[in-house]
């Protein structure tokens, strides 16, 4: 292995073997403990370090850094708390996941570290958001993202490298090419020769290094990253290495050839870089010595801190609290009483445009959603008056873009992200369910994103136009889901979502967009999350509804004059409002719950449950639930009709009432 010094002072070149040494005693010391039963699972990076330890001490400490399982050089790079890494890997309360999550899985903004989950790829997105917020708040600072030649082959990796591409985005895109995905060699992963290749594809610089060269991986990227910092780009960064250990200890290397190990056993990049010194007089044994025997001794006290504590006491009232932001809403009534008349989408459109004017820290990301004003309209006019800067056109790249809002508020910005119809969320869902919904409860960090979902049937749009999704997310803690039907709700549900720094999925019918109107405040007001609207009132019967759902119960109770109905409007359907279903219950004693998602495993189903379990005394009726037809939503306008649950209502109304 040959290293080049270049210009580098003694001091520097001691200072990476520091950086080396550490992470490889960790290690040893971390396969000795797996051994004894002490910890319970470990991901070595040993034959790799390089790779890590001189990126990291090549960025700046405030430059945000996004690794993997074996990128332990990196957070020791960063100078973390050996007690509370050690703590981390042991699930006790001091690390920082208290518990909740295991090994790499977090991140430390006091150390500007963020996590992976264990979905290969979908760091790659949130780096792109954390360079954009770079560049709107004028700092000139490079992002990095680890990335396995295994992983490349996602499909969140290809988006988040071509958004940042199209955007300029200064990410260091490092992928650690060791030959194999887990267990299975590179050709049967990709037929590319060489990762730089990839790079071509998008329009975007590639270069290839000795990954077990920490001198060279280190002065190409203090090089690249100064190029970078000056002149924003991405860079795709192809680190040649191996791993010498399994994929995680019990995974073994059988399935690796004996000569291969051999051959990349002589490139040990710790034996040779402290070859290397040695041979420069740089180092010599008594100094490799002195430092040993430090590095072990804070290894051990650390060890020693944090094997002090047990395993977390479980508080059910803690863990439910932390799986949101804190956040109180203080209810905004509008300044004035001046008010026009407003559509369904001019009142999206109004609040969203009044978001942006209280938040300049918000930001818009959308195909189509800048000069033509989304495929509805919605945002028409938004970049003469904010710019393109914060009304963003994306690629087709869902997940990557809701990866990227991720980015913007780990950065303390805000994110708003318009799926172009709710249908499309499908690839973005992993982000949604498994970054944004729990990164808060995991290892505090708020996710300051609204997606907007434009959603429904009734146009005659077929199965991909069409579909009604909530339930999908309603399952997911961490997230909160608000669903309008008329336009004052539009509007103050909307405002209110941007200004919670947690994750919302905010709900939009298509087919109220123009054909409902109302006069509704013009200034800014906001809408309570979690409170039910009772739109009319009755004694015969509670219809407990949601969106289109309000206006097909009123419809139906106008060709019923005879009966009157207590209908309430959910609005918010997660936290939903428990209080006002109970009162309606115990008001009518019958309940129709209606919606239009299908029945089987809507919504509908948790609420008829709960009212069971708490009111089950008050009702005079089995509570009935009327949906759409358990299939996927057909084309033909004769199908749909059939499909959708209107026809269904008053059926079921005359049922409840005849017990």
């Amino acid at each position: 292995m040959k290293f080049d010094r270049k210009k580098y002072p003694d001091s520097t070149l001691l200072q990476l073997y520091q950086a080396l040494l550490k992470p490889r005693m960790i290690e040893e010391k971390m396969l000795i403990l797996l051994r004894q039963n002490r910890i319970s699972k470990w991901f070595s990076g040993i034959g790799q370090e390089a790779i890590s330890v001189g990126l990291t001490q090549a960025l700046e400490p405030d430059e945000y850094i996004l690794p993997m399982h074996r990128n332990l050089g990196v957070f020791t790079g960063r100078n973390m708390p050996f007690a509370r890494l050690f703590a981390q890997w042991q699930g006790t309360p001091m690390g920082y996941t208290k518990g909740r999550d295991r090994s790499f899985h977090f991140g430390s903004p006091e150390h500007h570290i963020v996590g992976m989950i264990s979905h290969l790829g979908p760091q790659n997105g949130v780096a792109d958001g954390i360079a954009l917020a770079c560049q709107l708040a004028g700092e000139k600072k490079v992002t990095a993202v680890f990335n396995g030649d295994g992983g490349t082959s996602q499909g969140d990796f290809h988006e988040a490298v071509n958004v940042a591409a199209v955007w300029d985005l200064p990410v260091i895109f490092v992928i650690e090419n060791n030959g194999y995905g887990l267990s299975t060699p590179s050709r049967e992963q990709f037929r590319c020769k060489q990762f730089i290749d990839k790079a071509i594809g998008y329009g975007m610089e590639g270069i290839q290094v000795d990954g077990n060269n920490v001198l060279e991986v280190y002065d190409t990227v203090k090089t690249v990253a100064a190029s970078m910092r000056k002149k924003p780009r991405p860079l795709l960064l192809e680190c040649l290495t191996f791993r010498m250990r399994g994929h995680e200890e019990a995974s073994g290397t059988k399935y690796v050839p004996q000569k291969l190990m051999d051959e990349w056993a002589k490139k040990d990049p710790l034996a040779n870089y402290e070859a290397y010194l040695l041979k420069q007089g740089i180092l010599d044994e008594k100094a490799i010595d002195s430092l040993r025997k430090k590095i072990k001794a804070e290894i051990e006290h650390g060890l020693a801190v944090a094997f002090e504590e047990t395993h977390p006491q479980a508080d059910t009232e803690t863990e439910l609290r932390d799986v949101y932001a804190p956040f109180v809403q203080t209810v905004t009534p509008p300044a004035s009483a001046k008010k026009s008349e407003k559509r369904f989408i001019d009142a999206i459109s109004d609040g969203l445009r009044q978001g942006m004017e209280k938040h300049p820290n918000l930001v818009l990301m959308g195909q189509d959603i800048a000069d033509y004003g989304g495929v509805f309209k919605i945002t028409e006019g938004f970049v003469e008056k904010f710019g393109k800067a914060r009304v963003r056109n994306t690629p087709l790249c869902e997940s990557a873009i809701v990866g990227s809002g991720l980015g913007l508020s780990i950065k303390g910005m805000k994110a708003m992200v318009e799926m172009q119809f709710a249908d499309f969320v499908t690839e973005g869902f992993n982000q949604i369910v498994n970054n944004l919904a729990k990164v808060h409860w995991r290892w505090g960090q708020p996710a300051d994103v609204v997606v907007r979902m434009p959603t429904g049937a009734g146009t005659a749009a077929g199965p991909f136009h069409s579909q009604s999704n909530e339930a999908w997310f309603f399952h997911t803690p961490g997230l909160k889901i608000v669903y309008p039907s008329n336009p004052y709700d539009a509007k103050g549900l909307l405002t209110a979502a941007l200004e919670d720094p947690n994750p919302y999925l905010y709900f939009e019918h298509k087919l109220l967009y123009r054909s409902i109107r109302s006069t509704i405040p013009d200034d800014y007001y906001t809408v309570e999350i979690g409170k039910a609207a009772l739109v009319s009132e009755g004694s015969d019967v509670s219809i407990i509804t949601y969106g289109m759902g309000v206006h097909w119960a009123k419809e139906v109770m106008q060709s019923m004059p005879e009966r009157t109905a207590d209908i309430l409007d959910l609005r918010t359907l997660l936290p939903w409002d428990q209080e006002a279903v109970a009162a309606t219950v115990k008001k009518t004693n019958r309940v129709l719950i209606l919606h239009e998602d299908t029945l089987t495993g809507g919504i509908g189903g948790e609420i008829a449950a709960w009212i069971t379990e708490h009111c089950f005394e008050h009702l005079d009726a089995p509570v009935l639930r009327v949906a759409s037809l358990d299939t996927a939503i057909p084309f033909a306008p004769t199908l749909e009709r059939n499909f959708l649950p209107l026809g269904r209502i008053k059926g079921a109304i005359e049922k409840l009432l005849s017990y």
